[in-house]
């Protein structure tokens, strides 16, 4: 059972990508990052996102919970590595390097909100203008949308200035 699963995975991962005008070789942003100006959000739905607000303030404790979901059951780390930096295990697979949540100018393009609604919707390519990494969706799968708020609000600490 377990190997349908992977196969199931591993499929959606790069059938997901397929057919999109955007070239993954591309990337556009030094290491492979892909640009981080371009919104993973489709057009339509990138207003509403960005007005998203987290009911958390980036309080320590809330940032340890955050760490805690990330590292753990949240399974963040996978791809976004251990630091954050988009070179975790699951990373080497997939059509465009994660986010590097390190990078301090993520933070100024990208919002709290879009970041949900990637947790929300995951990953797939959606706007037609960013290919996508796969990413299944998080949030109201396998944690709740407290748990994706704390977890985005520690990845965004990564990118802050210390």
């Amino acid at each position: 059972m377990w190997r349908v699963v992977v196969i199931l995975s591993v499929m959606a991962i790069f059938s997901a990508n397929a057919g999109h005008a955007v070239d993954p070789s591309g990337y556009g942003q030094a290491g492979g990052e892909f640009d981080i100006k371009i919104p993973r959000v489709p057009a339509g739905e990138l207003a509403e996102a960005k007005a998203l607000k987290s009911p958390f303030q980036s309080a320590p404790e809330i940032l340890a919970e955050g760490k805690e979901i990330f590292l753990g059951r949240g399974t963040c780390f996978q791809c976004h590595g251990p630091e954050g930096k988009g070179d975790g295990g699951a990373a080497k697979v997939l059509p465009i390097q994660p986010r590097n949540f390190t990078n301090p100018q993520f933070n100024r393009v990208r919002t709290p909100g879009e970041m949900m609604w990637v947790l929300k919707n995951g990953s797939m390519g959606q706007s037609g203008r960013v290919p996508g990494t796969g990413m299944l969706p998080i949030v109201g799968q396998f944690l709740s949308e407290e748990d994706g708020w704390k977890a985005l609000l520690y990845e965004r600490s990564l990118g802050e200035a210390k």
